[in-house]
């Protein structure tokens, strides 16, 4: 599934994107937590066509993203990060959407568009 897709379904704003290309980037996969240690441990594979979906709006999740390799951060409940928190999503070249789903709502949404559905 394409970015503006995922932006479309989900109705997100994108709080910071650097890269016009992103939004025709495929993604074929989230993980969704508000843990980043369960995302450091549990992602495993397709971290550049995974989504990372969280109500943690701090820097660890950006930090975390880096580290992982994951390009885009959906967060939930209408979290928007800081003036920071953007500065260092540039730094690291992550894009941030925001959208006013929970997190069960966001999953459903786009488990429900075919987002993860590899083995279907």
């Amino acid at each position: 599934m394409i970015l503006k897709d995922v932006i479309k379904i989900l109705d997100a704003d994108v709080i910071y994107s650097d890269d016009p290309a992103i939004l025709e980037k495929d993604y074929i996969d989230a993980f969704a937590s508000d843990l980043m240690s369960d995302a450091l441990a549990l992602i495993l594979d397709h971290n550049e066509s995974t989504l990372l979906i969280t109500g943690l709006a701090n820097t660890q999740t950006i930090r975390t993203a880096e580290m992982l390799d994951v390009s885009v951060i959906v967060y939930v409940r209408g979290k928007i990060p800081s003036q920071e928190q953007i500065q260092t999503a540039k730094i690291s070249g992550v894009t941030l959407l925001s959208v006013k789903h929970t997190m069960f709502q966001t999953c459903g949404l786009l488990y429900e568009a075919g987002l993860g559905r590899l083995n279907d």
